[in-house]
């Protein structure tokens, strides 16, 4: 038995009931999935990647506590932008009592706000662009398709954003995923700045549409991917709601039912990181055990729900299952 660090001590100590033992639930049976030879996908929804969710998520990815990333294109292209604008970057504590004149001063000042941090859109989404529509060009012109994040990954490896780097290098989940080629599904990446800015482009007649490969056949390369990595089991960790989480769980019930593909195991483990309440409707709010009527999880799948900050708990979860 690996010993535990400080925090890992700490939380097991302290955190005993309610949420807070859910946590602590969690990042157990997290261990347990590693420890039984199960992979595990993480899915990244809202701003940690803007939280600086990298300085400890990087370290998961190096480690091998994470196998395949699903995250909305936000989540994909805000590390980056972390890593080449760090300083630029401006933070409103007091964001509660901006007045709509304030957050119109800070459109003005090219800073778009996530919360109390402000994304300088002049220092992060310019100093990628011109680096990202070469790759984007050089592709087409190749005849060459990729996946959104297979683009992320050349403009890393290629070195051309190290002359712009802010923060260490060690702190960007996106640089270990790139160093580990991990598999990263993006639905809906067409929603971000560089989706918008990729469609700009398309627009204009220069570039087309197919230089970027979809969302189907992210959902086919996923669908592939659980065919061939779910023999000892495949976790599921969410952080938030929305497409980042909707998207990858679907693959299981699609392969079971559309596919006809009987003997496709259920998800082996969920977990969920949310503030969003229970409520009429919404997905983000449903309980773990409503996923059994879609084919998603099992009777038996261990099953956890974290309603609160998942910029307070993944930290403390990851920092369990690093022994810190």
């Amino acid at each position: 038995m690996t010993n535990k660090g400080a925090i890992s001590e700490f939380i097991q100590k302290y955190y005993l009931h309610f949420n807070a033992a859910a946590l602590v639930d969690a990042a157990k049976g997290y261990e347990e999935q590693l420890n039984g030879g199960s992979k595990m996908l993480v899915s990244l929804a809202g701003a940690m990647s803007t939280a600086e969710i990298g300085k400890i998520f990087a370290e998961m990815i190096r480690q091998d506590k994470v196998h395949i990333i699903s995250c909305t294109g936000a989540n994909l292209e805000e590390d980056i932008m972390n890593l080449v604008a760090h300083s630029h970057y401006k933070r409103v504590p007091n964001y509660r009592d901006l007045t709509a004149q304030d957050e119109w001063d800070l459109l003005e000042k090219g800073l778009n706000r996530v919360t109390d941090t402000c994304i300088p859109e002049e220092e992060a989404f310019r100093r990628i662009q011109e680096h990202i529509v070469k790759i984007w060009m050089d592709a087409e012109a190749k005849g060459e398709r990729y996946l959104p994040h297979e683009y992320m990954y050349k403009l890393l490896l290629s070195g051309v954003l190290e002359q712009y780097y802010e923060i260490d290098i060690k702190d960007s989940w996106m640089y270990a995923a790139a160093e580990k080629n991990l598999p990263i599904i993006c639905p809906g990446w067409e929603d971000s700045t560089m989706g918008n800015i990729f469609a700009s482009y398309v627009l204009k007649g220069e570039l087309k549409a197919s230089t970027m490969k979809s969302g189907i056949e992210y959902m086919t390369f996923l669908a592939d991917w659980y065919t061939d990595n779910s023999e000892n089991g495949i976790g599921f960790f969410q952080i938030g709601g929305g497409i980042a989480g909707d998207f990858p769980i679907c693959v299981v019930p699609m392969l079971y039912q559309d596919m006809e593909r009987t003997d496709t195991p259920f998800w082996s483990y969920f977990c969920q990181i949310s503030d969003s309440t229970t409520s009429y409707g919404s997905y983000s709010g449903a309980v773990p055990n409503e996923k059994i009527t879609w084919g998603k999880l099992d009777i038996n799948t261990p099953k956890f729900i974290i309603e609160s900050d998942a910029t307070i708990v993944a930290p403390l979860i990851f920092a369990y299952l690093l022994d810190m």
